[in-house]
């Protein structure tokens, strides 16, 4: 009991300082996204034992470069490499093949890759058409956090069929199902009060949040399983650390960036 109430305050707590800053201001938003990224990357480090700095510098210069030139060729360079890592880690997931990570050389290049550019993406969400859209980035991560919601309800009380084992045992096959079904509900309330895109579109990035963010999930919790740990932090008590927090969100933002910028 103890432990819920314990969980259920510092999700509260990291709720409204989420909204907070996305419905105060973009700077209050890119700070704040930026704080996380910062603590991403500490985490991440101590999972692939990356003892390099570099890549604390990278992520400003990097986020910089792509707030300063959205929808530039480097924008979409950094996005097909972001998308490309992304594809192969799932393949990596789904074969069962470790991910290898030797020295720190591939450690720093693949926390670019995994954390600093979706971290990046993440933060230029609700910056569409030029125009930083606070409602575009909470309707987002309502469509996140029902489908978390939603697969553990349904997959604690009626679920039966492991989805991963191997990686995260308290999954199931039911959850997953569950929480894309109401991920997609909250995407077609969401149409009706939210206008940036057709009920087609709010329905289509529903199903990228509620899979790919699943997904996210379980390459978060393979590099933990690899390492060897339970969590990637404690800064959240009963949550663990903000990657622990953020995978999913992390995850899917490229795909999502993806379509509502190159594709709708």
């Amino acid at each position: 009991m103890r432990n819920l109430l314990r969980r259920s305050f510092s999700g509260i707590v990291y709720i409204l300082i989420f909204i907070s800053a996305i419905l105060f201001s973009k700077e209050s938003y890119i700070i704040l996204i930026t704080l996380f990224g910062f603590l991403c990357i500490w985490e991440f480090s101590k999972i692939a034992q990356l003892k390099s700095y570099a890549a604390y510098l990278f992520f400003p210069l990097i986020l910089f470069l792509l707030i300063k030139r959205q929808n530039s060729f480097a924008t979409i360079g950094i996005l097909i490499i972001n998308l490309l890592s992304s594809i192969l880690l799932i393949y990596q997931l789904f074969a069962k093949k470790e991910i290898k990570f030797t020295d720190d050389r591939s450690k720093l290049g693949l926390t670019i890759r995994y954390v600093i550019f979706s971290m990046c993406f993440l933060v230029m969400l609700p910056f569409y058409e030029d125009s930083f859209h606070p409602y575009l980035m909470i309707s987002i991560l309502s469509l996140i956090w029902v489908n978390d919601s939603f697969a553990f309800l349904v997959g604690k009380n009626f679920g039966k069929n492991k989805l991963f084992p191997s990686v995260s045992p308290k999954k199931t096959i039911e959850g997953l199902l569950g929480g894309l079904v109401f991920a997609i509900i909250t995407g077609f309330i969401i149409s009706k009060y939210n206008t940036d895109f057709t009920t087609l579109n709010w329905l289509i990035i529903a199903v990228i949040v509620s899979l790919i963010g699943t997904v996210g999930d379980l390459v978060e919790s393979k590099f933990k399983r690899q390492a060897n740990i339970k969590d990637s932090g404690n800064i959240m008590p009963g949550h663990g650390g903000i990657l622990d927090r953020l995978d999913s969100l992390l995850f899917a933002a490229p795909f999502v960036y993806l379509y509502i910028n190159y594709i709708i």
